[in-house]
């Protein structure tokens, strides 16, 4: 990681701009979804209370809460844990936010390996997948706090339907040589080379600029790419990024159909094809174990990013 700084988490952090958006808009309001004792929910419910609620509904019924707000004037926020709106509310999702294409953006709480102890069923290691076909609708990625904030403030902005997974594990700071904030359809170059392209998202971002350390002591320059917009993707610097380097890696905390990796192999084919390796949850569910146990586990991790780098690169077209 590029910088030792670590601050607090993206949920403490997107919580407090929703403090300040809501402070700044009054049509704002946040649905809790089964996160009724969340305390930082509920703090936020005294603070605000007409915008507010923490409804007794299952997923699917508060989505459909959220489109008749939306439906009212409303620029609605769901927070809940990301299995209950990505398993139990998809078709809820599909037809009443994604196709009006309703100003609605969700919150998914504890994405990816994050909710580990609680075994399998709360771990959701298929949502890029599933969100990211969904025509109108942005699904985001942030990989430390301020992108997260920034990401939340941009697509609320943007007035249409978003999805920020969030991370639950607080990640240190990374540092973005660029001013500009990170939006959707956006992309920070964290480490320029000529050697391979590593794109990641999320927690990942963090091990492939371990690997590129590595790399670059080993004589490979590698391009460090932080896809935090998974959707729209970032393709004009992916395909500049590709077609300097001859070859890329793709690395995800997540199944490897689907998700970035698939994302970037649709691009990259049809623009620049060049060897594209994968560093994902190969065709496997998760188990109960601590989240950085089970990266280690599932081979998500900078040694892996490093072997598939020393893969493509071999493949490499010049």
């Amino acid at each position: 990681m590029n910088d030792e700084t670590v601050q607090p988490g993206m949920e403490e952090t997107v919580l407090e701009a929703i403090r300040e958006q809501a402070v700044l808009d009054s049509s704002l309001f946040l649905l809790a979804a089964g996160d009724e004792r969340d305390v930082s929910l509920e703090a936020f419910g005294q603070d605000h209370p007409d915008q507010f609620l923490a409804p007794a509904l299952s997923a699917k019924e508060t989505v459909l809460l959220a489109a008749g707000l939306a439906l009212s004037g409303r620029r609605v926020l769901v927070h809940s844990l990301s299995p209950l709106l990505v398993f139990q509310a998809y078709d809820a999702i599909r037809s009443a936010i994604a196709i009006p294409s309703l100003p609605v953006g969700f919150l998914l709480a504890r994405a990816g390996f994050t909710g580990g102890e609680d075994g399998t069923l709360s771990q959701v290691l298929e949502d890029l997948a599933f969100l990211r076909v969904l025509p109108n609708v942005s699904v985001l990625v942030p990989s430390d706090s301020p992108s997260a904030g920034q990401l939340f403030r941009e697509a609320v902005r943007a007035g249409g339907p978003f999805f920020l997974r969030l991370c639950k594990t607080p990640l240190p700071v990374l540092q973005r040589h660029d001013s500009a904030a990170c939006q959707p359809g956006g992309a920070s170059i964290l480490r320029e080379g000529d050697g391979v392209t590593l794109c990641a998202c999320g927690t990942m971002v963090h091990e492939a600029l371990k690997a590129s350390t590595i790399l670059s002591q080993q004589g490979i320059e590698a391009e460090v790419i932080d896809c935090y917009s998974v959707k729209p993707l970032p393709a004009q610097a992916i395909t500049a990024s590709v077609r300097r380097t001859g070859c890329c890696v793709v690395a995800e905390e997540h199944a490897a159909a689907g998700g970035l990796g698939g994302a970037i192999a649709e691009l990259v084919s049809q623009s620049s094809p060049v060897p594209v390796k994968f560093v994902s949850v190969q065709d496997r569910f998760g188990q109960s174990g601590g989240a950085e146990e089970l990266l280690e586990y599932y081979g998500l991790s900078f040694k892996e990013i490093l072997s598939a780098a020393s893969q493509a690169w071999t493949m490499r077209r010049r």
